[in-house]
């Protein structure tokens, strides 16, 4: 199964949408506050869009299939963050809108 969640995730790097590809060039190479992300990181069996592993953060871009799984990112969520790990979601429209909100939720969580 998690050979399957793996290749899954290397599948969702090469095929980003618009949003995940602005909030990737935020966060490479260390570029955001000096921290290393990881894009479409399997946790717990689940694949988290970023993940900086020094902090135990989760960044969820939410666009419009998230409205329809409230139910199972509820739960995916509980799961996540009972391993220690925060999650930050986004909106995919705020981030359009002003894409410097990603950094301001980052150092907000990190403090």
């Amino acid at each position: 199964m998690y050979y399957k969640k793996k290749e899954f995730a290397r599948l969702l790097r090469k095929e980003q949408t618009d949003v995940e590809k602005i909030v990737w060039k935020l966060l490479r190479s260390s570029k955001c506050l000096g921290l290393k992300f990881r894009r479409q990181h399997v946790i717990e069996g689940f694949i988290a869009d970023f993940y900086c592993h020094e902090y135990k953060l989760v960044i969820e871009l939410d666009g419009k299939v998230h409205e329809k799984q409230k139910d199972y990112d509820e739960i995916r969520d509980y799961i996540i963050e009972s391993k220690g790990v925060t999650i930050i979601r986004i909106n995919n429209r705020d981030i359009k809108e002003d894409e410097c909100i990603v950094l301001r939720k980052i150092k907000k969580s990190i403090k």
